[in-house]
């Protein structure tokens, strides 16, 4: 999805360069500046950081349409000021590259993820869903703390190897999945759980043009939109898996209906609950998705 940074964002962004507020990042306090633009990217690196570092994620509220995210003055002083910058990348975030280019910093280590991610699916930027995808990212972060603090690498890759080991439920949850519900029909209004329900082998019927459209904040074609809600009608799919961040009138009528023919509802989101971990959050998701599919088939 692509978030704009909106003229009233830049103005300010604008104003505190030229009042000195954003040209010179604060000096190294010992303790590792880290922001995030997404919260899970944010709750990883403060899993491999422990106390070593500080950490602020600019998305972080579940309730919120990341489509109309606005930047503001704060986000652009905590990228200023930081040491580590994370960003998705993949056109999805595309207001972090403004803030990072209006505060040069040549010492600031910037994190792409959608760069790093060894496994992305075509026009589909959700790469923190794929679990070998965030393995990578991990280690990327943790080379950048490193190289911010090089005395803590022992504890660096010590917090690493424990996170690694902490996705272990998470990959066993899906080939639970896959081996008791593979080629199961599956709706989707949008791209983003694509990169759970190939690995597990479910199978999606709803039109990719559909699932594009919607994610990138758009209106899918007649006929793709007449496809999805035909799959609802004449319940060719077990189970509607929905992006609660991504709601438009055509998703909401796709809800309505799948509840009125007795098909499941998943609710998925792309921020992650404030309360929870990476972990938490991809697990509890896929223990839902595992409920749904076994009230749809009777096992």
């Amino acid at each position: 999805m692509v978030i704009a940074v909106t003229a009233i964002a830049a103005f300010f962004i604008f104003f505190a360069i030229r009042s000195g507020n954003l040209s010179q990042p604060y000096a190294r306090s010992g303790v590792i500046r880290i922001v995030a633009a997404e919260n899970f990217y944010g709750n990883i690196a403060g899993q491999l950081a422990g106390n070593r570092a500080t950490v602020t994620s600019i998305l972080s509220d579940p309730n919120v349409d990341p489509h109309e995210y606005e930047a503001n003055v704060q986000d652009a002083v905590a990228i200023a000021n930081a040491d580590i910058v994370i960003e998705n990348g993949l056109h999805y975030d595309t207001w972090m590259d403004k803030l990072i280019t209006a505060s040069p910093n040549p010492n600031r280590t910037v994190i792409i993820a959608g760069n790093i991610a060894p496994d992305p699916l075509p026009d589909n930027p959700h790469v923190w869903y794929g679990i070998d995808n965030i393995v990578a990212i991990a280690r990327s972060i943790t080379d950048a703390l490193e190289k911010n603090d090089p005395a803590a690498s022992a504890v660096f890759e010590n917090n690493l190897a424990a996170f690694d080991g902490s996705l272990s439920p998470i990959r066993d949850k899906m080939n639970g999945i896959k081996a008791k519900y593979a080629g199961t029909p599956v709706a989707l209004t949008e791209t983003i759980y694509l990169y759970q329900t190939q690995p597990m082998g479910l199978k999606v019927l709803t039109p990719f043009g559909f699932e594009k459209a919607i994610a990138e904040g758009n209106d899918p074609s007649v006929q793709d939109v007449s496809a999805a809600d035909n799959q609802i009608g004449n319940k060719q799919v077990k189970v509607l898996i929905y992006n609660s961040q991504a709601v438009t009138p055509i998703t909401t009528n796709l809800e309505d209906a799948a509840k009125a023919n007795g098909i499941p509802v998943v609710p998925v989101s792309e921020t992650m609950p404030p309360s929870a971990t990476y972990q938490k959050w991809i697990m509890d998701e896929l223990n839902a998705l595992e409920q749904g599919l076994a009230q749809a088939t009777g096992h």
